[in-house]
């Protein structure tokens, strides 16, 4: 494992696709003055995605009250839920034909419920408008109001639940300092107990220096807990402020951890180089 990843190797390189969908999807999104993780992260299967006439939403604006220094969102004091999301959302779904729509925010730790209101209401909304849409939602730990929060989102229910671990517990402090591996944990937990059989879903990030035996403790902390899905793929760094790649992991180690998460129970699995936690979440059989 080296200290430092220079060059990408050549299973991480991609082209950048364009054509009329990925067109219209910019432009869509331009349109309606909507945020989405694809570009606030710098996702790299923005272009394979958009081409496809799917995206992420990111509601809550792009404005995180966490720093974590494996993500590109800026940080700082965010403006108030914008009443008027949820309605641009809904046109958005419409305009764009969408049958499945992942919905994220930035952590909102500077409200009382961490967001989870705003979440409801854009899926109502959504909803309203589009009787037939299936979501999935994936959101921040809530810290300080998880069970306020989990009581707000079952009035949107049925969903999804996602929300992720993103690393190993040993380097939280390194590339998650505002985050808490339990908290996370517990949040997943108490997402499974009280919306039954809703799946719920986490993803990991290799290559930040993480271990074989850590990746299988956190694939064992999240089956305990109920979690269904998991995606597992490869960090890249989206900026150069962003925490730098120790190891670029091959793809034949990505297709023995996919084996390693069905072996422990996992009925829903991504795993490989590019995948990320909304990478084809419309697939309903992902083994």
């Amino acid at each position: 494992m080296s200290k430092t990843a220079r060059r990408l190797p050549p299973w991480l390189r991609r082209p950048w696709p364009a054509g009329h969908r990925f067109q219209h999807t910019q432009q869509t999104l331009d349109a309606l003055g909507l945020a989405t993780i694809c570009t606030d992260a710098n996702c790299p299967n923005k272009g394979e995605c958009w081409g496809r006439g799917t995206a992420t939403v990111l509601i809550l604006g792009n404005v995180c009250t966490r720093n974590c220094k494996f993500c590109s969102v800026g940080a700082g004091k965010p403006e108030p839920p914008d009443p008027t999301e949820p309605a641009r959302l809904a046109q958005m779904a419409r305009e764009m034909n969408l049958k499945y729509l992942v919905v994220t925010s930035v952590d909102r730790d500077d409200l009382p419920d961490g967001g989870a209101a705003h979440f409801r209401d854009c899926i109502l909304e959504v909803r309203r408008q589009q009787p037939s849409m299936r979501f999935e939602i994936l959101t921040p730990d809530f810290k300080g109001c998880q069970t306020e929060a989990l009581d707000i989102l079952a009035e949107a229910l049925p969903f999804v639940f996602a929300h992720n671990v993103e690393t190993v517990p040993s380097l939280y402090p390194k590339a998650r300092s505002g985050g808490d591996y339990a908290l996370s944990l517990r949040l997943l937990e108490m997402a499974k107990s009280r919306y039954g059989d809703v799946p719920t879903k986490s993803s990991i990030m290799l290559g930040l220096g993480e271990t074989d035996a850590e990746v299988t403790r956190v694939l064992q902390d999240l089956r305990r807990v109920g979690c269904d899905r998991i995606t597992i793929g490869q960090y890249l760094r989206p900026s150069q402020d962003s925490l730098e790649v120790v190891e670029y992991v091959r793809p034949e180690k990505f297709a023995w951890w996919k084996d390693k998460a069905l072996e422990v129970g996992f009925a829903w699995v991504q795993s490989a180089p590019f995948a990320r936690s909304s990478y084809f979440a419309e697939r309903e059989n992902a083994r």
